[in-house]
């Protein structure tokens, strides 16, 4: 791939730039895109531009930036372009906080985790259709937590065969508690292909960025490697994150919940429910007190 050639393309030549993800962690598949960060100071989301058959993901960074998690998709950078050494002066910053970024990362997800325990123990109190919704989230981010204390970049693509790979310890003892509380036993390619056309209209909905060629395209991948499981926690790990997106109107957006059934293949049982968020805010609070001893 000549990124250079897809900066100029792009107009992109005046700003620090760097290539980060899978890309840069020798943990790619072919399927993976480019994720290439444009420090142009700008709040955009990001794009997802073909080029020579292949989808790059250009992200809108900022120098100054102080959100912890994004600072970590900076970390190790491979520098393509930087006359100003403002990127590699910040490089060498994230570098040099990398443990106490992961550990804030970490701690962030908890507590995000248990703030979505919460919310699905009052939706189903309510009957708010978006309990399931909310559970998924928990478990998920509480899937997020574990990556960052293992020092493991998230990522949607790779992240659970990173959990698997985990070395056994008090904290990643609950990786099975995760995985008994997201579904991924159910993958099937029947149930695949129903949860990618959902997931990709709750992204065209949310998202309006593309991101719908790079999801069939990395769907694509699973099932022909038959990696369903591998499939059905990257599909739902990227609704969750586009629900969070939008958890401040959900009032407004009851009719999603069609789509969002199937796109996160939720579970209707509130018992079920109720079992499974008791597991995850346990996992959460238990890992709280391991943390606070050390």
């Amino acid at each position: 791939m000549d990124l250079k050639k897809f900066i100029e393309a792009q107009g992109l030549t005046d700003f620090p730039i760097g290539l980060g993800g899978c890309r840069t962690a020798g943990c790619f598949f072919d399927s993976c895109d480019y994720d290439l960060m444009v420090f142009d100071e700008n709040s955009s989301d990001k794009q997802i531009i073909a080029f020579d058959d292949s989808l790059i993901t250009v992200h809108h960074c900022s120098l100054s930036e102080t959100n912890t998690k994004k600072l970590l998709q900076y970390d190790k950078l491979d520098v393509l372009q930087d006359d100003s050494w403002n990127l590699k002066i910040l490089l060498s910053t994230i570098s040099g906080k990398r443990d106490s970024l992961f550990s804030d990362s970490a701690k962030n997800s908890l507590i995000e985790s248990l703030f979505c325990c919460q919310k699905t123990k009052d939706a189903i109190q309510t009957d708010d259709i978006f309990a399931a919704c909310w559970q998924k989230c928990a478990s998920y981010y509480l899937a997020d937590s574990l990556s960052s204390f293992n020092h493991s970049p998230s990522s949607p693509s790779h992240a659970l065969n990173s959990l698997r790979k985990f070395k056994k310890s008090s904290i990643n003892n609950h990786i099975s508690g995760i995985l008994g509380t997201i579904g991924i036993e159910r993958a099937t390619p029947t149930l695949l292909d129903r949860m990618l056309k959902s997931t990709i209209g709750f992204s065209d909905l949310v998202e309006k960025n593309n991101h719908s060629q790079l999801i069939q395209q990395k769907y694509d991948y699973f099932l022909k490697n038959s990696m369903l499981s591998d499939c059905y926690f990257y599909l739902v790990c990227l609704n969750k994150e586009n629900f969070i997106k939008i958890k401040d109107t959900l009032n407004r957006e009851q009719d999603l919940i069609h789509i969002l059934k199937i796109a996160f293949d939720i579970e209707a049982d509130s018992n079920l429910l109720q079992q499974y968020v008791e597991t995850i805010q346990t996992s959460c609070n238990d890992i709280l007190e391991i943390i606070s001893k050390t």
